[in-house]
């Protein structure tokens, strides 16, 4: 087996008056180490994941922080058996994360480090709610205990959710996402709708799995590249929370639905993506056959 790949997630909301000037010299950059990854930049900030060796990351990092705006940037890191990327893209975007309504960044919630963030298991606080920013498919495989998991599909739909939680807007609101990004939009969003005790995990779930596996998360974690998952646990103590939508067996294998009217995220085993040709029904399977035979 070859050299592991490192991987590296980041982000930083920062004014960048010409974000195409910023793009164009991050992908020579990049281009020059040969990395690979996907990295959006805009007039907000940057937000992006890249992998090669242990080397070449380390070379990004500095190259990144040589900018005095991204000096004291947050790197985010794991490790993979192979590029979890195709190519490098660097992209300009209106926003490098959207969330559907304007927001005030100077106002996010507190940071907790991985530290307090587990100690708040210890407090017996009926008034704590522990929030899930991120989209039911990636809670499905994976969760800290207790937390509550919005029904979203997008990002864009976690303002509609807050509407929910209405009645608790004296509760101890603790939120974490996978690297922290949308932890600073949603907890802003949330102190201006009235929500008076708000607070987020720094560095997110996989920077909180560093220090403290094996303690407080249950699953994998759900990651936007072709790993689709990540452990957060060691493999000893790794149990899924998650089934296969079509035997119900226990699983956290994620695929995408082979079926491309449909090409959902899908948990599914190994014994029925063989038998389903790796859709994620019985209704999508049978759908895949009958396209294939008019398509003959």
């Amino acid at each position: 087996m070859g050299e592991k790949k490192h991987i590296l997630l980041f982000y930083k909301f920062y004014l960048i008056e010409n974000p195409q000037k910023f793009r164009d010299w991050l992908l020579d950059e990049c281009n020059k180490l040969g990395i690979r990854g996907r990295i959006l930049v805009a007039e907000e900030g940057v937000n992006g994941s890249v992998s090669g060796n242990f080397e070449q990351t380390e070379k990004f990092k500095k190259i990144l922080r040589s900018d005095s705006r991204f000096s004291d940037i947050l790197f985010k890191e794991d490790l993979g058996v192979m590029h979890p990327f195709k190519k490098m893209v660097v992209k300009v975007k209106k926003v490098v994360l959207n969330f559907g309504v304007e927001i005030n960044l100077k106002n996010t919630g507190n940071y907790l480090s991985p530290k307090e963030f587990l100690d708040i298991y210890d407090e017996n606080n009926e008034d704590l709610i522990i929030l899930d920013t991120r989209n039911e498919y990636e809670s499905r495989v994976g969760k800290f205990k207790n937390a509550i998991t919005p029904k979203i599909k997008t990002f864009r739909e976690f303002p509609k959710f807050v509407k929910e939680l209405e009645d608790k807007k004296d509760k101890k609101i603790v939120m974490y996402c996978t690297g922290g990004i949308r932890c600073e939009k949603a907890s802003a969003y949330m102190k201006e709708q009235g929500f008076k005790d708000v607070s987020q995990l720094h560095g997110g779930i996989l920077t909180f799995g560093k220090e403290f596996p094996d303690s407080v998360w249950e699953g994998t974690c759900f990651v936007f590249d072709k790993r689709m998952t990540s452990d957060i646990n060691s493999n000893s103590n790794s149990k899924p929370i998650s089934n296969c939508s079509l035997c119900g067996v226990k699983c956290d294998l994620y695929k995408d639905c082979a079926n491309w009217r449909c090409d959902d995220f899908c948990v599914v085993c190994i014994d029925c993506e063989k038998g389903f040709g790796g859709c994620c029904s019985k209704g999508c399977f049978s759908e895949k056959v009958k396209t294939k035979m008019i398509e003959r």
